[in-house]
């Protein structure tokens, strides 16, 4: 894979020279195509004579005429992989378009008819794609990575659409063979196809949602696990279900705990209604609401004894019962300080924050309490006395209680002298 332009100048050089085209480039790697096709048009006028000469002996250095004036340029021989892949990317677009006609069934240059199906020049961009649709959808479908990196370009989107169709009407297993592909962008356009065509079953859709490194496709299958689980026992639904809650990812987990209603276990969502992500809380809600049961009762008793499950303050917040203001805003002064924390954020949702009672938690040595009092402050800025944000920016101070000073002196409009007291 070229690295660097001087990397692709020197396969460019190789090809010109008459190496082999599977020898010069990485015939694996997109970016090595783009490459080449970008060191082709830079190489062309900076060293003309690697590409314009006469046939030689060997019968590998090109053959045309750069000055020739005919619509249309001819080879005294039998051009092979190399040249062409030299000419497919030549700025004369003549040449480009001659090229072409050289490259129908010859699988190893697919590549560049690939890029010349966003060619600026129309005659080359609409013979490309001529040769592309009769192209078969296997030899689409080993391009993927490239064609969707084309398909970003302007013109780019005829090689994606053409590329999009073959997946959805060809053999299951062509779509199939993508699905663990190092590419991104391939990967979730196969796991697409895969969810619209259903070739996955639920269980893969659950375990893949729990465990993808990317969360496109983790939203994706979640979502599509979900579905297909129709109306059932919870014993029929746990071996999707179960994968899904115990994802590490919020949105997986939300979709875990959403499905629990379709399942009639209402009341096993209770477990999450202190989860550490705000989403998995609102839908650990509304499923419970959904069976009849109020959550808020349920967090005012959980937060009698926060310690275990801190989130309770927090979510007890989220019900945006505004009576329950003085039992979130006592977990203030809790010994634990991931209480403190969460209960911070439950006065913020309920827009019950008080600057005398907030305040003091700036000094706190818990880096996340003074976090979320910062932001708590952050509207009521101009009410925290400056004397104290400035004490706060003292050398001896925790890292965390200096930027905090910072970021509420700056929202009061303080900037000068802030870098000289830090």
């Amino acid at each position: 894979m070229p690295t660097s332009e001087d990397e692709s100048y020197e396969a460019v050089r190789r090809l010109a020279a008459g190496v082999a085209l599977d020898q010069a480039l990485d015939v694996t790697d997109p970016e090595s195509w783009i490459g080449h096709d970008f060191g082709v048009r830079e190489l062309a006028w900076r060293r003309p004579e690697l590409f314009h000469s006469n046939a030689s002996p060997s019968g590998r250095r090109l053959s045309w005429d750069p000055d020739a004036s005919l619509p249309t340029v001819t080879w005294h021989h039998r051009p092979g992989d190399a040249e062409l892949a030299l000419a497919l990317c030549h700025p004369d677009g003549r040449i480009r378009e001659a090229a072409l006609d050289h490259t129908e069934e010859r699988p190893a240059l697919l590549a560049l008819v690939v890029i010349r199906c966003a060619d600026w020049a129309e005659p080359v961009r609409e013979r490309a794609r001529v040769l592309l649709s009769a192209a078969p959808p296997h030899q689409l479908a080993a391009h993927a990575a490239l064609t969707l990196r084309i398909g970003r370009r302007p013109r780019g989107g005829f090689a994606q659409e053409l590329l999009t169709a073959a997946l959805r009407a060809g053999p299951a297993a062509q779509a199939e063979a993508l699905l663990d592909s190092g590419d991104r962008a391939t990967g979730r356009l196969a796991y697409r196809i895969a969810v619209e065509r259903r070739l996955l079953p639920a269980e893969r859709l659950a375990q893949t949602a729990a465990r993808h490194r990317d969360v496109v496709v983790q939203d994706l299958c979640a979502e599509a696990a979900v579905a297909a689980l129709g109306e059932g026992t919870f014993d029929e639904f746990s071996e999707v279900v179960a994968p899904l809650l115990a994802s590490r990812q919020p949105r997986v987990r939300s979709a875990g705990v959403t499905a629990l209603r379709r399942a009639g276990r209402h009341a096993d969502a209770e477990p999450y209604l202190t989860d550490r992500s705000a989403v998995v809380r609102a839908c650990a809600r509304w499923v419970l609401r959904q069976g009849g049961t109020d959550p808020a009762p349920l967090y005012r008793a959980l937060c009698a004894d926060p310690a275990a499950r801190p989130a309770a303050a927090v979510g007890l917040g989220e019900c945006r019962v505004p009576e329950d203001a003085d039992l979130v805003r006592a977990l203030l002064a809790h010994p634990v300080p991931g209480v403190r924390a969460c209960a911070l954020a439950g006065l913020r949702a309920l827009e019950a924050v008080r600057v005398d009672d907030i305040q003091p938690l700036l000094d706190d040595p818990s880096a996340a309490v003074v976090r979320q009092a910062t932001a708590a402050l952050l509207p009521w800025a101009d009410c925290v006395p400056q004397e104290l944000l400035r004490r706060l920016l003292a050398e001896d101070r925790p890292r965390h209680q200096r930027i905090a000073a910072v970021r509420l002196l700056r929202a009061v409009g303080v900037h000068a002298g802030i870098a000289t007291l830090l």
